[in-house]
């Protein structure tokens, strides 16, 4: 029987739940139609995937190489593997994306022990690092080999580029080498106004997962490899990995679309411009507290439980600490001055009850 394809979602439904709710932007979709029809090599021998790489020279130098992949745990877990040894391990923040929300992934797919520290902001410094960075000799304990810094941090601060490099230079002194989790790195570009390779391969990061699902990608990451001599054997660990994609061609030409011009920046610029609305219509309401300076597209908030219980009825987002009462909300690229200003409203109604 023929079943036509139709519409399943109320398009006028928004949220502040993730920047990862919203569609994808029409220039990707675009891109995408672009690659279509015909034949190209499988496997990231295409056009498409080649010419990625050029894109990516201009980004973060003419060392770099990009390999794309299908999402951010497998960029986190592709980049991780190549980065150590079986018997290694990897410091991060005890908040990190890789510690938190992935499943055990990098511990469980990746055969690797994390090693973490409590962060007050979710930045690490040299000082924190070194909290865990020891015993490289002692067979009992798993080898710290990456320390391993998001960028934008799970709390949505930024780092600055001299923060990374005295990170890079205390890493590399101790014979560690440095990976940056980038799934909302365009977003700290825009709140830092300087070039991606400000804070990455001019900061001496050696690898980066790059981040374009949550700006505006349908699907699809990359590992950017930015120091080739840190790094063995990617290919086959993307391939054992299951990160390699036949019809790369598809993720590749959405990478393209988003770098090779500005999209990247546009997207992220609206996005932080929507937080920073939001974050201060929220200040204006009494009873409500921000918990950390909003530099980039989340802003998280502290407010009585049954507000936001109600509230979440109305719009979608997540309790970051449910027992605390602290909440999430990001805006994305396609998040608007109305959402943002009826949300207001919302919440200004819900707190007055």
């Amino acid at each position: 029987m023929r079943t036509d394809a139709r519409r399943h979602h109320d398009p006028e439904v928004r949220g502040f739940a993730s920047d990862n709710y919203a569609g994808v932007h029409p220039e990707i979709l675009a891109a995408i139609a672009l690659a279509n029809g015909g034949h190209q090599v499988s496997y990231g021998e295409d056009e498409y995937t080649d010419h990625l790489q050029r894109v990516v020279h201009s980004h973060f130098g003419a060392d770099a190489q990009a390999f794309p992949v299908f999402n951010g745990t497998g960029a986190n877990v592709v980049a991780l593997q190549a980065l150590t040894d079986r018997w290694g391990s990897v410091v991060c923040a005890e908040t990190a994306h890789i510690n938190v929300d992935e499943g055990g992934a990098p511990e469980r797919m990746a055969g690797l022990k994390l090693l973490t520290v409590p962060t007050p902001d979710g930045k690490l410094t040299p000082e924190l690092i070194d909290r865990q960075a020891w015993g490289w000799d002692d067979e009992h304990r798993a080898m710290p080999q990456v320390v391993s810094l998001a960028q934008n941090t799970e709390l949505g601060t930024v780092y600055t580029p001299d923060e990374i490099r005295a990170i890079c230079d205390h890493a590399h002194q101790l014979g560690m080498k440095v990976h940056l989790d980038g799934a909302r790195l365009a977003n700290a570009a825009a709140s830092l106004d300087v070039p991606m390779r400000a804070f990455t391969n001019a900061a001496g990061v050696d690898v980066l997962s790059y981040g374009g699902t949550k700006n505006g990608m349908m699907f699809g990451e990359a590992v950017i490899v930015l120091n080739p001599d840190a790094v063995r054997r990617m290919k086959h660990i993307r391939k054992m990995s299951m990160q390699l994609a036949s019809k790369m061609r598809f993720v590749s030409v959405q990478l393209e679309a988003l770098l090779a011009k500005d999209l990247w920046l546009r997207n992220a610029r609206h996005a932080n411009a929507m937080a920073r609305r939001l974050a201060d219509g929220v200040s204006a309401v009494g009873g409500v507290e921000i918990l950390y300076p909003v530099q980039a597209n989340a802003v998280f908030a502290r407010l009585p439980h049954d507000v936001s219980e109600r509230l979440q009825k109305r719009y979608r987002f997540y309790f970051w600490n449910e027992a605390a009462g602290d909440v999430r909300w990001m805006c994305s690229y396609d998040t608007t001055e109305d959402d943002v200003d009826d949300f207001l409203a919302a919440l200004k109604e819900e707190m007055s009850r």
